[in-house]
């Protein structure tokens, strides 16, 4: 199991060289903040609001005192705008009220953070701080099944299975090989198998069209839209 998973984080590596977190930022803070406002949405629609959002505030001190009305209208294009507007308001005062307006590096204390859960804090520890964190997104736990590698679904416990895998080192380019694999070619509903460097590695081969023409119509050669 430990050498077929490796094995195939290497191939993965190899198919996926510039494999990194797709959402922009400059800063531990920005980061944070685009992550939360990730959920439900794409990384690109993010990034295309991301700009004009941090124009305005750019650290925590001038996002805890933004009008609510204004952060609706920068991020509403996100969906859910109104709960993200509430979560970012959160955020900013309690990193200003705990941390002195600092974003804190480590896990267990970032999680206590409005908004902030696992998968949160991971993507920032391992982007932001090169602290290694697995980062169980969909694409993730989706992948990691299909390969045999577990068979949980609790985020929880498949961040500590795949971590049993793998050198922590590896924790966070890991993250990003899988989650790229499965927006690209693994596929939710329609795996592009045929066209898929791990055919001979995957259990699940044969999720999705083994036809080399027709599965490699459905790859993607970047995240989605």
């Amino acid at each position: 199991m430990v050498r077929r998973a490796r094995k195939v984080n290497r191939v993965l590596a190899e198919t996926y060289p510039d494999a990194r977190c797709e959402l922009d930022f400059d800063d531990p803070f920005q980061l944070l903040v685009v992550t939360v406002l990730s959920a439900q949405t794409t990384d690109r629609r993010v990034n295309a609001v991301r700009p004009t959002l941090f124009a305005a505030y750019p650290d925590p001190v001038a996002m805890a005192g933004a009008p609510r009305e204004v952060l609706e209208q920068i991020i509403g294009p996100l969906g859910f705008f109104r709960a993200k507007t509430d979560a970012l308001l959160k955020l900013s005062r309690a990193l200003v009220e705990r941390y002195d307006g600092q974003c804190p590096v480590a896990s267990t204390t970032r999680v206590t953070l409005p908004g902030v859960g696992r998968k949160t804090a991971n993507v920032v520890l391992g982007n932001a701080f090169d602290v290694p964190g697995i980062t169980v997104d969909t694409h993730f736990g989706r992948l990691v099944r299909r390969f045999g590698w577990t068979e949980e679904t609790d985020p929880v416990k498949v961040e500590h299975a795949i971590g049993a895998l793998f050198p922590k080192r590896d924790w966070t380019m890991l993250s990003h090989h899988v989650i790229w694999h499965g927006r690209r070619r693994c596929h939710a509903k329609k795996p592009a198998c045929g066209a898929c460097p791990l055919a001979k590695l995957c259990p699940s081969f044969g999720e999705g069209p083994t036809d080399p023409i027709e599965a490699e119509k459905l790859v993607k050669t970047q995240g989605p839209a």
